[in-house]
């Protein structure tokens, strides 16, 4: 029994021995933060460590992370910071190597390089959804409209049938031969 203990205590121990995808992320940023890029790379990836640089991040910045989305083999975890005296907030993704979890800065750099574009589409995006609200809230206007605009143009062509039928029938009578 002991020894079925000590071996259930030894997986558990097994499996906590990295650190989670939003401890990782924290101490990425703080450290880059800290104008500490050697040891910053160390929490991520080999292929990407030649990206990391402080031009992302200003000293001091404040970070906040949120909760993690963990698939098999890779996380993203929620990122805000200031940038450019400016609070960015984007995705962090993380990819598992060797069984630790490390930021994938290229991914994440790609990420924060969206940030603009995702603006003018959020931008768009709600500009769309004000005018389909007012389009919503106007419709039956509209269509009240579009009735009376047809009923209107029926009236017209109507009466435009009729003028076109009278001169059609004066003409026959003026035409017809009158007797000498």
């Amino acid at each position: 029994m002991l020894a079925g203990l000590f071996c259930i205590l030894l997986l558990f121990s097994g499996c906590q021995t990295g650190k989670s995808p939003e401890e990782v992320t924290s101490s990425f940023w703080r450290t880059l933060a800290q104008g500490q890029i050697e040891n910053a790379k160390k929490h991520v990836t080999e292929r990407s460590q030649h990206l990391v640089n402080l031009q992302d991040i200003e000293k001091q910045s404040t970070i906040e992370t949120g909760e993690a989305v963990v698939n098999e083999e890779d996380a993203s975890v929620p990122t805000s910071i200031m940038r450019h005296k400016k609070r960015i907030t984007f995705n962090t993704v993380l990819l598992l190597e060797k069984d630790v979890w490390k930021v994938d800065y290229l991914q994440t750099q790609m990420n924060i390089s969206m940030l603009p574009l995702g603006e003018v589409f959020q931008s768009l995006q709600n500009l769309g959804g004000a005018f389909a609200r007012q389009l919503e809230e106007k419709l039956p206007i509209i269509q009240k409209e579009m009735e009376s605009l047809g009923d209107e143009l029926k009236k017209q062509i109507d009466e435009f049938g009729k003028s076109i039928k009278k001169p059609q029938n004066q003409n026959s009578q003026k035409q017809q031969p009158s007797s000498i």
